[in-house]
Formats: C-alpha cells, structure tokens, sequence
C-alpha cells in the first residue's frame, strides 16, 4: 500500500496555470500532460476543464500515485496514464491537440530536453497548441535571486539538469513547426509559455 503522493508547489501554482489553460485550451478536446508527477494537476485541471480529454503520463514508477490520484477523483474525462520516457519513441504514435507540461524542462537534461520537443512535434497535430509552465532564463541572465537559487540546488543533485533559457527552448519549439504565442508571467518568478504548430 503506497500512500497517495502530494506536491505543494501543485496545489500552489494550479489555480494561476489554470487561468491561461482556460483560454489556450478552450477550443481543444484532448490533451496530453506530459510529466503527470503526483497527478494533482490532472485531476484538478481536469474537474475545472470538463470538456477536455486529459491524457495522464509519466514514467511507470510515478504511475501508482497518479492512479491514487485518479481514483480519488472518479473523473471520467481523466484517462490512466501510459507509459511515457522522453529518451524514447514509443510515445510518438498518439496524436492530440494540446499538450502541457509542467515543471518537467528544468529536471531533465538538454538532450531530454530535445527528446521532448522531438516528441510534441509527432503527436501534436496541426494548429496544436503546447502549454509549458515552469522558470526560465532571458539572455542567459535569471530573473531573480531565487531562480539562481533554484538552479543551483538542481545542478547539485544532478549537474545536467537546470533552468533553461527561454531562447534555447523556443529555438527547439520552433524547429519543429511550433510558432510562440504567449509568454505569460506567473507567481514565484515562473512562466507558461504556449505555442502553436503551424506546419
């Protein structure tokens, strides 16, 4: 019996991400989160959005915790998660029209970084929107002391991870037919960035 997975930082940001969801999401029917974590976003995003179609994955081993999550809520439009590893291909055969993420680009490494992206441009369809919530660089430089903070206590447990730079990424996004639509600040120095696929 595994107990039932929690996140403040969820229960924190998820009212402010669900601000911009209702709008970049308001047109769309089924949205894969990668990076489920707990599974908190998706039950609440999910009740708040009930005409959404909300994909929950991750890694198999989050998979326990989120279905806790899930079963909890009983929310129809909430599915299982699958299995889903951005250093693999396996996750490229659905498609969907939204796709978020957050708090995920900042703990994986550059080259997992780049498997994501290569990933959202196979499953999202065109004129998809992708939604990214988490803290990023401008130029190179933080936006605040904490973000320093931050990425220096994420590179002491794992030198490959770290904040990423907002040109970097959207470099990546727009390499594969993705066009920047919002930058939208959010509460603790964080960011929700949304694209759409053009092509």
């Amino acid at each position: 019996m595994i107990d039932k997975p929690y996140s403040e930082s969820c229960e924190q940001n998820r009212a402010p991400i669900l601000a911009v969801l209702r709008e970049v999401f308001a047109d769309r029917s089924h949205v894969l989160e990668v990076g489920s974590g707990t599974g908190q976003h998706a039950v609440y995003f999910g009740a708040e959005l009930p005409h959404l179609r909300w994909q929950t994955a991750d890694l198999p081993v989050h998979h326990p915790g989120i279905r806790l999550w899930l079963d909890e809520a009983a929310l129809a439009n909430v599915l299982p998660p699958i299995a889903l590893d951005v250093n693999r291909q396996s996750w490229h055969e659905g498609r969907y029209d939204a796709v978020f993420s957050a708090n995920t680009l900042h703990i994986m490494s550059w080259v997992e970084v780049e498997g994501f992206f290569r990933g959202v441009g196979e499953v999202l369809e065109t004129n998809g929107i992708l939604a990214v919530y988490g803290p990023f660089n401008y130029k190179g430089a933080f936006t605040s002391e904490s973000n320093a903070c931050f990425d220096a206590w994420l590179k002491s447990r794992d030198p490959a991870s770290g904040v990423r730079d907002f040109e970097a990424v959207d470099a990546l996004a727009r390499a594969r037919g993705l066009e920047l639509q919002q930058d939208v600040a959010m509460p603790a120095n964080n960011r929700t960035l949304v694209w759409r696929r053009t092509e």
